[in-house]
């Protein structure tokens, strides 16, 4: 069985691959952008008819500046280096949800991204909170949540469809799209990516925002802020992007890659 499985498995990776955006890793994609992006905003709508959302607040202006800013600068990056691909059929969507006991955000497929108001005591300013939505953003650019889907569908149903999963099996398969997109079942906890992700996040994240004209240094100001709220009271987002003084050094050793793309975004 574990053969056949090994089997199967290389198969649909010499078939169903991609290529990580900057790093250039290789990863299993058996789902397509479009059923993602789909799924996505449709995971995304249901999430904000839970949740209260905030307008017209100047929290909520932050939130659309800085994250208008990061989208313009990633379509402008795409189409300079020729790599639309990563970006197509993106329609980005930024919303503030009320709930000051949740310190997270996420960004989902196609562009659809969140940021609850716990957050924003953290992350202070503008620059700051550039370094999470960037984070957040280089998950979706790199596919991160189509490639957890593509591990599920492969292991929990033989590499079917995920047509055929929605079709078979349509309540496992919604539990494994929360999975897969970094959702719990409640409105506000997200689930980990994998070290491996989390890492690609915080490289591509620097990246994105230094393009976009905001200083990368910054992220080293805001996980030293997570760090000392860690041993007093840990932020969900901590539960999701584990702090470690290894992590904080690859950080330290990214930011001169992405000053190479710091610039003042127009």
């Amino acid at each position: 069985m574990k053969k056949y499985i090994l089997f199967i498995a290389l198969l649909l990776f010499l078939t169903g691959c991609g290529k990580v955006l900057l790093t250039q890793r290789q990863q299993l994609l058996l789902v397509s952008d479009y059923d993602m992006r789909a799924l996505g905003s449709q995971q995304y709508q249901e999430i904000l008819s839970k949740s209260k959302v905030v307008r017209d607040t100047n929290d909520y202006q932050r939130v659309l500046r800085v994250g208008n800013r990061i989208a313009g600068a990633v379509d402008d990056f795409a189409r300079s280096q020729g790599i639309e691909e990563y970006t197509m059929g993106y329609k980005w969507e930024f919303n503030l949800i009320d709930d000051n006991k949740a310190m997270n955000a996420f960004c989902l497929p196609g562009g659809k991204i969140a940021v609850y108001t716990g957050l924003l005591p953290v992350t202070k300013d503008d620059t700051g909170l550039a370094v999470v939505l960037a984070h957040e953003i280089a998950h979706a650019l790199a596919k991160h949540g189509e490639e957890r889907m593509s591990h599920i569908l492969l292991l929990e149903f033989g590499g079917a469809t995920l047509s055929n999963a929605i079709k078979e099996q349509p309540e496992e398969t919604k539990k494994n799209l929360l999975l897969a997109f970094g959702i719990g079942a409640n409105v506000g906890v997200l689930l980990p990516y994998n070290r491996l992700q989390e890492s690609e996040a915080d490289r591509i994240g620097l990246s994105m925002m230094a393009y976009a004209g905001y200083d990368p240094h910054v992220a080293l100001a805001l996980w030293s802020r997570m760090e000392k709220l860690e041993t007093s009271r840990p932020p969900e987002f901590l539960s999701t992007h584990p702090l470690s003084s290894e992590r904080i050094k690859a950080i330290k050793e990214e930011i001169p890659e992405a000053m190479k793309y710091y610039r003042l975004y127009k």
